[in-house]
């Protein structure tokens, strides 16, 4: 009679086990889960002849996930780049040649446009969305936000006509309801909301230290 011998790589045999695909997500996420999911407004009993709320769910979950505010900007033949409100030169001003549609620079920030009156959740709704079951920490919130790619230039001369805009993915980490502004953090190259230390951005950025 012998005993089992385990070998001594026996964790590095387990790594490299594949036993087929999994559902599991494994990329690492700053964002809860259920930041993802869409609103919808169903009963949560199925009813006969219509979909269940989490097959609803899921569908809008995907569907919303193909959406790029980008590109359906751009199909519409607005440039993103071109929404911020510069400083107006008169000293420079393109031929009307050049002006294509406008002859007038553009000078309303995107505010004086925005309504909210369709908006499916509040503010204080989509903040809510970063805080998890069992959790007193909030956690960032997915989003995309028409920010400088030069954050250092962009601090110093929102409206410098140096700078160029791009939609950038951000974590949105508090509201201001007095102001009615967002406070974001940029994503790094692996999607996370991190500070410099490389720590997670919880509760806003507030630390217990203040």
């Amino acid at each position: 009679v012998t005993k089992f011998k385990m070998p001594e790589n026996f964790k590095s045999l387990l790594g490299k086990q594949v036993v087929g695909p999994s559902t599991e997500i494994l990329a690492e996420s700053d964002f809860p889960a259920q930041s993802f999911k869409p609103k919808v407004q169903m009963p949560f009993r199925r009813l006969p002849g219509h979909n269940s709320r989490q097959v609803e769910v899921e569908r809008r979950r995907r569907l919303y996930l193909t959406f790029d505010i980008a590109e359906l900007l751009a199909s519409k033949g607005i440039d993103s780049n071109q929404l911020m409100p510069r400083h107006y030169d008169p000293g420079n001003i393109p031929p009307i040649e050049e002006t294509k549609d406008s002859v007038f620079p553009i000078y309303l920030p995107l505010k004086v446009f925005d309504n909210d009156e369709f908006d499916c959740r509040t503010p204080e709704e989509w903040i809510s969305l970063g805080l998890e079951p069992g959790s007193s920490d909030r956690k960032p919130v997915p989003g995309k936000a028409l920010l400088p790619t030069d954050d250092v230039l962009g601090h110093e001369d929102p409206k410098s006509e140096e700078l160029i805009y791009k939609w950038i993915d951000v974590g949105v980490l508090d509201y201001d309801k007095e102001t009615d502004l967002y406070l974001v953090h940029k994503t790094d190259e692996k999607g996370l909301v991190r500070d410099e230390e490389g720590r997670p951005i919880l509760n806003g950025g507030i630390t217990p230290e203040g």
